[in-house]
């Protein structure tokens, strides 16, 4: 091999050396896939349609967070956390049962908001006529009043404080059916095994197979509301958070108003 053909080898040499380190260089990285996410997230039944359509909505922008959703009453799902049941967000019907889980140091600081409010409204099956306020209540053809189970069911606890205030508690007590949560409430009103109910006006709102009497009047009863937290015990804090700041946005309060919640 001459010195020509020597030189000529090497300037490929260096070429090619040169081209390894420069490629990485300007070649782009591909981006590396984001890890998925699983998030579930404890919250009373009376979120149920409006929370499952909320989804899809915040997936579309964030597809690598998967959102599971356990739905029961407020008290149930308190202490399914206190008993360290996994979550990673929990949306109640009543401040009671976060203020609860606040106090016992479960919930990351900073997190607890108010994301909506209800109305407590008295219904009926389609076909009943002749009531027209809580009174009726305790007339002899209302035998079976369905409402939630005061201890665990903040709608129960509702019902509870506006038919002492009215003052028929004692007249009608022994007609209350307790259900374990507020759905099923509507779903004895709605298939006629209670005779009335008291549900949210968001659940009644979304039966074709009931209709409203009446709205109990705010003064009767605590305020609705539906606080949500972050709970300290998650394994995604950021990713909850995230989630929490969506639910508190313009695209979720369009939806929740959809449903009949009550958001500022």
């Amino acid at each position: 091999m001459n010195k020509k053909q020597i030189l000529g080898w090497i300037g490929i040499a260096v070429i090619s050396f040169v081209l390894a380190i420069a490629l990485p260089l300007i070649t782009p990285t591909p981006l590396t896939a984001q890890p998925n996410v699983n998030l579930l997230v404890s919250a009373a039944a009376s979120m149920k349609d409006a929370l499952e359509e909320i989804q899809p909505i915040y997936q579309q922008s964030q597809p690598n967070v998967n959102i599971r959703y356990n739905f029961g009453s407020s008290g149930a799902l308190q202490q399914q956390i206190e008993q360290g049941a996994p979550a990673d967000i929990f949306i109640s019907a009543a401040r009671r049962q976060v203020d609860a889980l606040e106090q016992k140091g479960l919930l990351v600081p900073g997190t607890r908001s108010n994301l909506a409010n209800n109305r407590l409204v008295l219904i009926v099956p389609n076909n009943t006529t002749g009531i027209n306020s809580f009174f009726n209540l305790a007339d002899a053809r209302i035998r079976r009043i369905a409402v939630g189970e005061p201890r665990s069911v903040p709608a129960g606890q509702y019902a509870d404080q506006v038919f002492k205030k009215l003052g028929i508690f004692e007249q009608i007590k022994s007609k209350l059916v307790l259900a374990n949560n507020v759905r099923q409430v509507l779903a004895a009103v709605e298939s006629g095994n209670a005779d009335a109910g008291l549900v949210y006006a968001t659940d009644a709102k979304i039966s074709n197979k009931v209709k409203v009497i009446v709205a109990a009047d705010e003064k009767y009863h605590s305020a609705i509301v539906y606080p949500m937290a972050v709970i300290k015990s998650s394994k995604n804090i950021p990713a909850a958070k995230e989630f929490v700041e969506f639910l508190a946005s313009n695209q979720a309060k369009a939806v929740l108003k959809k449903y009949g919640f009550i958001v500022s």
